[in-house]
């Protein structure tokens, strides 16, 4: 969809995105988009991974400290093709790969203006209580936090791009290099929360 143009849901098409609703239960139901702003992509969602903290919401409603009290998508790991600009995004058009980056900062406290905004703490995160998440048909994303794909990198491999960067981080923060000796714990790619 080209700017200016309508979108699917304009046209009728309703949006369904998978929504935990109780213990164990996921439903696929309707999921309202909020509109495309200036700054925003609407992205048709193609791949999503399923993290362990989404399997935690599942089987528990909670995590750590993050509790469901009510229905919400989940999802964060997730790639998908641009679908609609909005009128200010320059970088972006519809047909374009895209890996999307989960987090929302604020852009307004220290740590946003230092570049960390992964640590904001007033960090909107899809998947995390209170906000929806990205399993879905399509989502509205800020233009600035979808990264084009190359086209040797598959959406499937783009939905691995935000679990990925967490293990880039850890070996980053641990001074690991290629020479180094690990020992590898756990079922996973990440290690979760437990609660």
């Amino acid at each position: 969809m080209s700017k200016g143009g309508k979108s699917d849901q304009e046209e009728g098409e309703e949006n369904m995105a998978a929504w935990l609703v109780g213990l164990n239960t996921l439903k696929i139901q309707p999921f309202k988009l909020p509109p495309l702003g200036p700054h925003d992509v609407r992205v048709g969602m193609k791949a999503v991974g399923i993290c362990g903290s989404d399997v935690h919401f599942f089987k528990a409603l909670r995590l750590a400290d993050y509790v469901v009290k009510e229905p919400m998508v989940i999802g964060h790991e997730c790639a998908g093709i641009i679908e609609e600009t909005g009128s200010e995004v320059k970088d972006l058009v519809p047909g374009d790969r895209v890996a999307l980056e989960p987090g929302i900062g604020c852009w307004r406290c220290d740590l946003c203006k230092e570049g960390r905004y992964n640590i904001c703490p007033d960090m909107k995160f899809f998947g995390l209580p209170p906000f929806h998440g990205s399993l879905a048909r399509q989502i509205v994303h800020p233009a600035y936090l979808c990264f084009k794909l190359p086209d040797n990198v598959s959406l499937e491999e783009g939905a691995l791009c935000e679990p990925l960067s967490v293990a880039v981080h850890a070996c980053r923060r641990g001074n690991i290099s290629p020479e180094t000796n690990v020992l590898v714990m756990g079922a996973g790619p990440i290690v979760s929360l437990h609660y």
